[in-house]
């Protein structure tokens, strides 16, 4: 795993934003800078802070704060949408209903997925099948996020392209049956200041979410601006990087986190390009996306 980084670059992705449908993108010199940006950013730190990605600031501060509105109300308000086995695993868990590696995180959360209807992707898609719950309570709440979400996934592909080509690959490398048709996945997180009254009965002693690592293709975080919280450790070029959150700070933290996915039902492999540059050999085998991520979000929570 990528640990040799002391801070997290910072890429500006506007050429690549500007181009990405471009025919002739990979001999755009803009580009190509930033391909080699995102390159040495993936293999060395596995994060990186994005500017010029095009998403309005005043739409990343009301996704904020029209989360932390909705956290700041009463909790059997809250729980009016709250995550089950028969939601769909979407909806509202209380602080400690999320569990990293057996232990409780300090956060309470909504999650949300691409939404699946009754019979596609067969027993596999089951889990997952029915409607987001957004509360009611900010009113607009459902139009901000599902705007939100739209250009997140805009974003995410027009990125992807970037990395493509950072592996060599084409610059639909990750598109077709690998995420032509992209799920997605949306955690709204609120992180309650650490003391020790509210952590004192809490395993780990009151971090906000475990060490563990994302297990889609892009995650994209809107986070609360000076607010230090998010720690990372940092045949695979580009691996996830280990990371968990902490709020040590005296005010509560808001994060908005979006996961760019594979299609649901996509073999995940090894890339052709990556084995050429990995000495020819293949050194993980394939997995089921939707059968990976059954497996995480059956048994994220407690009840």
């Amino acid at each position: 795993m990528a640990t040799n980084f002391k801070s997290i670059p910072i890429i500006d992705v506007s050429p690549l934003i500007a181009k990405s449908d471009d025919a002739k993108i990979a001999e755009d010199a803009g580009v190509c800078e930033v391909v080699k940006q995102l390159d040495q950013a993936c293999r060395e730190a596995g994060f990186f802070y994005m500017k010029g990605h095009s998403i309005p600031d005043s739409l990343l501060k009301e996704v904020r704060d029209a989360t932390r509105t909705f956290f700041d109300l009463p909790l059997e308000e809250k729980l009016k949408i709250k995550l089950s086995a028969g939601t769909g695993y979407r909806g509202y868990q209380e602080v400690g209903d999320n569990v990293t590696k057996g232990a409780p995180d300090m956060h309470e959360a909504i999650d949300c997925y691409r939404e699946l209807k009754h019979g596609m992707y067969g027993d596999m898609g089951k889990p997952l099948v029915g409607p987001n719950l957004w509360p009611s309570n900010p009113q607009n709440y459902k139009i901000v996020m599902e705007q939100y979400i739209d250009l997140c996934t805009e974003l995410s592909r027009k990125i992807m392209r970037g990395i493509a080509l950072a592996l060599s690959g084409s610059v639909t490398e990750m598109e077709g049956h690998i995420a032509g048709d992209p799920f997605w996945v949306m955690r709204l997180i609120g992180y309650p200041v650490v003391s020790e009254e509210n952590c004192h009965d809490k395993p780990e002693n009151g971090i906000g979410c475990g060490a563990h690592t994302d297990y889609g293709l892009l995650t994209l975080v809107n986070q609360d601006e000076s607010i230090t919280a998010l720690q990372i450790l940092s045949n695979g070029l580009y691996e996830s990087t280990l990371h968990r959150v902490v709020n040590k700070a005296p005010k509560y933290r808001v994060s908005a986190a979006y996961f760019y996915e594979p299609n649901y039902d996509a073999t995940i492999e090894p890339l052709d390009v990556c084995v050429q540059r990995t000495d020819g050999s293949k050194k993980f085998g394939q997995a089921v996306y939707g059968k990976h991520l059954i497996s995480k979000v059956t048994t994220n929570f407690r009840y």
